[in-house]
């Protein structure tokens, strides 16, 4: 029988910097059990990127795993020249909604066009929680933050179908009311190859909440059973139906030739040539 899991294996002994509530200690936890569940003693065939944000402090410094904290929005571009450099290690990358399609949406785009061997799990907390509480690319339409005190005047990018449309070989969208799920999630996308994007769509009591008219957390998390509809429930529906509420399910999974492959294919096939000439 595998040992339990414990949480405390794959953590720094040092204080976590979530706000009370926050869905990020939800995303962290059952990353790390799926790790677990997959027979991951440890994190060293890991390596972990990340840019700036709440979400971004997930694996970095906590995880104890080499990781990298990077600039904002710049977290794919360096898990690209690592997973070049070292196509044996599972790369990594957390960020927030800001962080990945806001600050980093092109970025996020040509490595889904790519097919990048990397996995991207977006924390979706529908606002810019760190650095104090502005409207972001995936905040709901018409949801109050510090810049849209009025509402936000902006439809939502619905970032799961873009994943798909640019390329992407898995793409689920789970909520931090759906853990298992979630799980689940993670231990398909650490299975498979090329861009695997998971968004995690998570509540931030503190900085969005509060000013879309929730209590606490717990009412957010109820917002989310109650909003969130299967990939085939949302098919029934129509645009105008649809608004308001959370798609989730699995998008995608599919094969195809990953960046990393093509290239060191393609270096090899030069150094038959040159040894041919």
């Amino acid at each position: 029988m595998s040992k339990p899991f414990s949480i405390r294996k794959y953590l720094r002994d040092i204080p976590l910097p979530f706000c009370p509530g926050c869905g990020g200690f939800t995303v962290m936890s059952e990353f790390l059990r799926a790790i677990h569940e997959l027979g991951h003693e440890n994190l060293s065939k890991f390596v972990f990127c990340s840019g700036i944000g709440c979400s971004s402090w997930i694996p970095s410094p906590h995880f104890m795993a080499d990781s990298v904290h990077t600039l904002h929005g710049r977290s794919i571009p360096v898990a690209t020249g690592i997973k070049l450099l070292r196509p044996d290690l599972n790369v990594v990358v957390f960020g927030g909604d800001g962080d990945i399609v806001g600050i980093g949406l092109s970025h996020f785009i040509h490595a889904a066009r790519r097919n990048l061997d990397i996995l991207v799990i977006m924390v979706n907390n529908m606002v810019y929680g760190m650095t104090g509480g502005q409207v972001a690319p995936t905040t709901p339409f018409k949801a109050k933050t510090t810049t849209t005190p009025y509402g936000s005047f902006e439809e939502p990018l619905d970032t799961a179908r873009l994943a798909v449309t640019a390329g992407a070989s898995y793409v689920s969208r789970w909520t931090t009311a759906h853990p298992n799920e979630l799980k689940e999630a993670v231990k398909k996308a650490i299975k498979a190859r090329g861009f695997r994007f998971i968004e995690a769509v998570s509540q931030c009591p503190t900085a969005f909440g509060r000013r879309a008219g929730f209590k606490n957390a717990e009412e957010m998390l109820k917002w989310f059973k109650e909003n969130a509809i299967s990939i085939k429930q949302a098919e029934k529906l129509s645009e105008d139906e649809l608004a308001g509420k959370i798609v989730v399910g699995e998008f995608i999974q599919r094969q195809r030739p990953t960046l990393v492959e093509t290239i060191y294919k393609t270096i090899e096939e030069a150094k038959k040539e040159i040894e041919k000439n």
